[in-house]
């Protein structure tokens, strides 16, 4: 009788050959687990700038099953919602790139942190330091965009007690903190407005044991509020636009995403209730040729798009959010880190 090994009996999903090598692209399977749903649960996402596609797929096939806490006023014209930092994520907090950053606004809603009063000036108009973009010609005063930080922390508060499942997309490793209490920016001072001379900071690129410290943090803190809670991690595939460390920008990105994805996987393997879903992967590997992206290498397209979400609604994610009909267009994210390219290129005329 031939002797037992540890790959006897394996499904196809473990085998090169069987998974990969013998199949179409488009054609693989199996690629995450999904969580177990009922149908109730409800979701709220945050992250980098690809975590808006997982969001609005998800409001548009949930029929109530996404959160949005901070909805636009009927004032606002509907096609200057993303503008103002309206039906992006869960709450009104523009991209959260780092580890860090969402470790600080959590500690802030739950009061376990003092609100950041950093705040931007250009041209007599006020930004909140931490979430630049969503004000995009600014507020009165000062006072006014501490006030309007107040608010939108009770926001947060409120989502991360009511979700049952939240969604985060890991975007990037390099950091602008505040030399005078830590505080991490999403941009560097200046990029948008203020400068480096009235809002100092240094540039820290967050290392594996960093990263993973504040995902545990968070989490910790996400469970004593919400025992229930669950979370999806996700790396997004998005290059970096721009790199403050000194290496090419493709090397530096590589080491952000790498630092990410270990980060992501340590989560999920140590948790029960934390899952990893693999968009990072189904965008970048090389086996995909880099279909998957636009002229620039950098976005992806909708093609990318469409294939990451066949994936990620499948098992009870795909029972849970059925597909609603005609596929809708891809549309377009906003991105902070887009105001890095913008700035330099204004800087070369």
């Amino acid at each position: 009788m031939p002797e037992k090994h540890p790959y006897k009996g394996l499904p196809d999903r473990s085998f090169w050959k069987r998974a990969v090598a013998t199949r179409h692209y488009e054609d693989m399977t199996e690629l995450w687990t999904p969580p177990a749903m009922e149908g109730s649960e409800k979701f709220a996402t945050a992250g980098s700038c690809f975590a808006q596609h997982l969001g609005r797929h998800i409001a548009r096939r949930g029929q109530g099953n996404y959160l949005d806490f901070e909805t636009a006023p009927l004032s606002l014209p509907a096609a200057e919602h993303g503008r103002f930092g309206y039906g992006i994520y869960s709450c009104r907090y523009g991209n959260i790139y780092t580890t860090r950053q969402l470790l600080q606004i959590a500690q802030e809603a739950l009061n376990l942190r003092s609100v950041s009063e950093h705040v931007l000036e250009k041209d007599n108009r006020f930004y909140d330091a931490v979430r630049p973009s969503v004000d995009p010609v600014g507020l009165e005063s000062r006072e006014d965009v501490i006030e309007l930080r107040k608010v939108h922390l009770s926001k947060v508060r409120e989502m991360l007690e009511s979700l049952d499942v939240m969604i985060f997309t890991l975007g990037l490793t390099e950091s602008w903190m505040s030399t005078v209490d830590g505080t991490v920016f999403p941009n560097a001072p200046g990029v948008v407005a203020g400068s480096m001379s009235s809002n100092p900071a240094k540039f820290h690129n967050l290392s594996v044991s960093e990263s993973l410290s504040d995902m545990k943090e968070f989490w910790n803190l996400l469970r004593e509020i919400n025992p229930t809670a669950r979370m999806i991690l996700t790396v997004s595939p998005v290059p970096l636009i721009a790199t403050a460390s000194g290496n090419h920008v493709l090397q530096a990105t590589i080491y952000s995403k790498s630092v990410l994805r270990v980060v992501a996987q340590e989560m999920a393997d140590s948790n029960e209730d934390i899952y990893y879903f693999p968009s990072y992967e189904i965008i970048n590997s090389a086996q995909g040729g880099g279909y998957y992206f636009d002229p620039d290498k950098r976005g992806v397209n909708d093609r990318g798009v469409q294939y990451v979400m066949s994936h990620f609604f499948t098992g009870d994610m795909g029972k849970v959010f059925p597909e609603p009909g005609e596929k809708p267009q891809q549309t377009d994210v906003v991105c902070d880190e887009e105001a890095i390219q913008a700035r330099v290129d204004q800087d070369s005329k």
